[in-house]
């Protein structure tokens, strides 16, 4: 996932903004993204270290071949970026706090000098980000805090691996850094649901194309029909509740029916897992803690359009420089035409059934 940091280029523009508040937390954008360019150092140097971690070192050792091949194959950006490594102290290398107003799916946006607006607000401090989300629920809002692996500073600066990306695997670390090479190779200022749906295509795929480079089966299908049935559910889910939103009701009843969607999606996620699912309960946790609004964004930021990503993708012969050169030309329509494009490449949305 990419938090936007251009507007750390922008330091001319600090005095501009008004209000402690807006000073206080460019501050501490400044401050944290400072402290990880100085705990960079190269890989290389790490894994020539026997004093180091074996099992780091081997860890990072085996992410430069997924590196390499991101640039060879899927001629993402050929830099020092994930050629280095940085180690944090923390399991996260930001917070995101994603908001909405009780009754609508549109996400509380955050504008930057140079990268334009996105859909959450990054902290580098835990406790900083929950401040926020607090002070936001005293207002009203729905509000979802959500710990990040990594972000992309679009090529302003060389990102490095985090140890915060390593908890799950060679593998998952290949596709954080096909994920975020790829917000290096094309970005849209404004538009968080291309930015990220385009970059999880290019994960999805590229993690496709690198088992089969290295010789491995296919990905277990089983866990990924049960992943884009869950998407779908969440979606579906959404969609409900955009046709609710969109009726004038009292507050009371308004709250209620919201109420009795996320019940219902609880409800058919528990039909999933039990009569299609053989009982996993890989995502039992999310869908039992409380729920509201904002914690529905990231699904729509991050696959709202990975199938026209993909239709697009394969009417291109799969060859990746074309495909990128379509990508641009999407990125540089208007933003209503835009999202027409994509929704013509994505084909029918799905549709929302009445209980």
């Amino acid at each position: 996932m990419s938090l936007t940091f251009r507007c750390l280029l922008a330091l001319a523009l600090l005095p501009l903004l008004n209000g402690c508040s807006s000073t206080g937390y460019y501050s501490q954008l400044l401050t944290g993204q400072w402290h990880v360019l100085q705990a960079r150092e190269p890989v290389a140097k790490v894994v020539a270290d026997p004093q180091r971690d074996p099992v780091l070192r081997q860890h990072l050792a085996r992410s430069q071949a997924a590196r390499t091949f991101a640039s060879e194959h899927l001629k993402l950006p050929d830099n020092q970026s994930y050629r280095l490594y940085a180690d944090i102290q923390r399991p996260y290398v930001v917070w995101n706090v994603f908001a909405t107003a009780e009754f609508s799916l549109d996400p509380v946006t955050y504008c930057f000098p140079v990268a334009g607006c996105v859909a959450y607000r990054g902290y580098y401090s835990q406790g900083a980000a929950r401040g926020d989300a607090a002070l936001k629920r005293e207002q009203g809002m729905d509000v979802w805090v959500s710990g990040v692996e990594a972000y992309s500073t679009l090529s302003w600066f060389d990102d490095p691996i985090l140890n915060s990306m390593l908890h799950w695997g060679d593998e998952r670390l290949a596709t954080l850094i096909f994920h975020e090479l790829a917000h290096q190779r094309f970005y849209v200022k404004d538009d968080t649901e291309f930015n990220e749906s385009f970059a999880s295509f290019v994960e999805q795929e590229g993690t496709r194309q690198w088992r089969a480079y290295q010789g491995l089966p296919a990905a277990h299908t089983k866990g990924l029909q049960q992943r884009e049935a869950f998407i779908t559910l969440v979606l579906s889910t959404r969609q409900r509740l955009q046709q609710l939103y969109s009726q004038t009701l009292p507050a009371a009843e308004m709250r209620q029916r919201k109420a009795a969607e996320f019940e219902r999606m609880r409800r058919e996620y528990r039909a999933l897992r039990d009569q299609q699912w053989a009982g996993n309960n890989r995502y039992d946790a999310w869908v039992n803690a409380p729920m509201n609004n904002a914690k529905l964004l990231p699904f729509g930021l991050y696959d709202q359009w990975v199938p026209a990503f993909a239709a697009l993708f394969k009417q291109t012969g799969g060859d990746w420089a074309v495909f990128y050169k379509e990508v641009e030309q999407l990125g540089k329509l208007p933003p209503l035409q835009r999202k027409a494009a994509l929704r013509q490449w994505a084909g029918p949305l799905p549709k929302a059934n009445n209980p």
